[in-house]
């Protein structure tokens, strides 16, 4: 497998879509085989940094008091101070609507518990809980800057209950070879996330938003 059939894949996939009044996202789809997702181990769960934009940046929201306020300001694209947790611990809707507005959310370690008091029950089914394998959870002598500059351009690999993984690798505006890059770093992630490796990996395809899936693999 190599860069060079991600980036005839994508081609392809362009050629077989009609032109749209919006910019598709590309996908990368894999189908996994030989895993038993019933067993964590074999389970796919991780952060994937990529080389190029994902076609749109991550947007980024910080939880922390007063005392990572102006970093977390300077820095993220939203903040909540814990003083402000209340109204969103007794509004539901204002939380849920909180939760779908961003991608990340860093949370300032010593108000964890605060942090889970107010939005673990919204944020947490749907994964946008601060997660310390992405990094986070933070404290004063992180680089906030560096954190969500590198989160904009990171995605979550994901398989623990179907043997399949779609993520987002790119637009169709971007070069083809920055989305083959995009791919050929997720594929080789996911393989060594699998017990055995590229014989776990039963299909690869990419597609646009609304056009049909091309075989890589």
């Amino acid at each position: 497998m190599n860069k060079k059939q991600f980036e005839e894949a994508l081609k392809k996939a362009k050629e077989g879509s009609k032109k749209r009044n919006f910019n598709q996202k590309v996908d990368l789809i894999v189908n996994l085989t030989g895993i038993d997702l019933k067993k964590p181990e074999q389970q796919v769960d991780f952060f994937a940094k990529l080389p190029h934009s994902k076609g749109r940046e991550s947007k980024v929201c910080a939880l922390v008091d007063a005392e990572l306020e102006a970093k977390a300001k300077e820095a993220c694209d939203f903040v909540v101070l814990a003083d402000e947790f209340g109204k969103y611990a007794g509004n539901k809707k204002l939380a849920k609507s909180l939760s779908k507005g961003y991608d990340f959310f860093i949370a300032q370690a010593s108000i964890m518990p605060k942090v889970a008091a107010a939005f673990g029950r919204t944020f947490g089914p749907r994964g946008k809980m601060p997660n310390p394998k992405a990094g986070c959870v933070v404290n004063e002598k992180t680089d906030l800057k560096a954190l969500c500059d590198g989160l904009k351009k990171t995605i979550k690999i994901s398989a623990k209950t179907t043997p399949l993984i779609q993520c987002a690798i790119g637009s169709e505006d971007m070069k083809e070879s920055e989305v083959a890059d995009n791919a050929f770093v997720i594929y080789d992630q996911i393989i060594h996330h699998l017990p055995n490796e590229k014989n776990n990996i039963k299909s690869l395809l990419i597609k646009l938003t609304m056009g049909k899936p091309v075989k890589v693999l």
